[in-house]
């Protein structure tokens, strides 16, 4: 399947190489470029990584717009996920199928974005989607994406496959029943989510798709219009989030455009509104929102760059001609600022998530949000996850 190498580039860690020779240090002996990349180590921490494959076909509008203004509740809510007392990580891939643009060989499927834990690049990507066409082959775009995706062995990791919908489940030259054998040799629960009538998912093999594999199938109203409810705590929340982009310091040959992405993914929130664009500055101050690829605070304090070799060209404008203490100095002054910012976020969300829940009358449980998060929860406690 052909991969769009400007997406395969963006959802890359890019590091540069660390001399072994100490006694040849030299200050700024560090470049970052593109074309270099650092292994990580391997880490046992547990991951909740989720497929979200979207039928990106005529009908579907309403299921990337739902999906456009209710990422960031879904990302709020797995945040307070834990396993064992600790707090997993997250990774997303996103796929879209039946769109008549995309390549009819390959079965109308593409793989928008790889198993990525970077939040800025899920939403840059998911607001790119558009519709037309299609033919949507459901067993094959599971096929694609549990041979394509690395799912890991880690025996606590919540592997999920979210499949969303509205035509047979059973188009397509691959059985979803083959599919669903891979998907329980790799530990990947298949959940279905049909976009119309309940009953007629049932008759059109869309429960079944998701029995398979234990997972759950649910029926939403797709063109239900999501709305964000407002609280006195938003406009202050929405300041703390500006003076929170003011932290980040981009480096290395990705630093200044993934400062600009951090901008422009603010601005999608908010086309959704203001209690929106609040959910999203709420995901930053949480745990998976981590940027150690570009950001100079994230990358020293993951160890994935020393100072004193960090070459003057992969510094941003304002550190250049800095000695080593003053980059300290100002790394660490944007560390302390960055988590005093977070923590009064998570402050004001509290107060502001009670505000809700003592507003809201009902709930519409008919949603993408709703319907995944719900089974989320539910699978996970098979695998002793916790929600704070």
């Amino acid at each position: 399947m052909k991969t769009h190498f400007k997406t395969l580039i963006l959802s890359l860690a890019i590091t540069g190489f660390i001399t072994c020779n100490a006694n040849n240090k030299k200050p700024y002996t560090y470049l970052v470029n593109a074309n270099e990349t650092k292994l990580q180590p391997h880490s046992n921490k547990q991951h909740i990584k989720v497929a979200l494959l979207l039928d990106t076909s005529n009908s579907m509008d309403g299921l990337i717009d739902q999906a456009k203004a209710q990422l960031w509740d879904i990302v709020n809510e797995l945040s307070y996920a834990k396993c064992r007392n600790e707090k997993p990580n997250l990774k997303i891939a996103l796929y879209e199928y039946g769109n008549d643009r995309l390549n009819g060989d390959e079965g109308y499927i593409r793989q928008v974005l790889p198993f990525s834990d970077d939040l800025d690049d899920i939403s840059k990507e998911l607001f790119s989607l558009t519709t037309n066409g299609g033919n949507e082959y459901c067993g094959q775009v599971i096929q694609t994406s549990l041979n394509q995706l690395n799912w890991g062995n880690n025996p606590d990791d919540l592997k999920l496959i979210f499949i969303a919908g509205n035509e047979p489940f059973t188009q397509g030259s691959i059985n979803y029943k083959d599919a669903a054998v891979n998907a329980n040799e790799k530990d990947v629960t298949i959940n279905t989510i049909f976009c119309g009538n309940y009953n007629q998912g049932i008759s059109t093999f869309w429960k079944d798709g998701a029995k398979l594999t234990n997972g759950d199938y649910m029926a939403i109203n797709h063109n239900h219009k999501t709305v964000h409810m407002a609280s006195p705590y938003d406009d202050k929340i929405l300041i703390l989030n500006q003076q929170l982009n003011k932290t980040y310091i981009g480096y290395g040959t990705r630093g200044k455009a993934k400062v600009a992405e951090q901008a422009m993914q603010d601005t999608n929130a908010i086309t959704y509104g203001n209690a929106n664009a609040v959910k999203r500055s709420v995901s930053k101050s949480s745990h998976f929102y981590k940027n150690a690829s570009w950001d100079l605070v994230d990358a020293v304090e993951n160890d994935e760059v020393v100072i004193n070799e960090l070459e003057e060209e992969a510094l941003p404008n304002e550190l250049k001609g800095k000695s080593e203490a003053e980059i300290k100095a100002y790394v660490t002054k944007k560390k302390i600022e960055r988590e005093n910012i977070q923590r009064q976020i998570k402050e004001l969300n509290m107060k502001r998530t009670k505000y809700i829940s003592e507003n809201t009358k009902t709930k519409s449980t008919n949603s993408l949000e709703n319907a995944m998060t719900k089974a989320i929860k539910e699978q996970a406690k098979k695998k002793k996850y916790t929600w704070d």
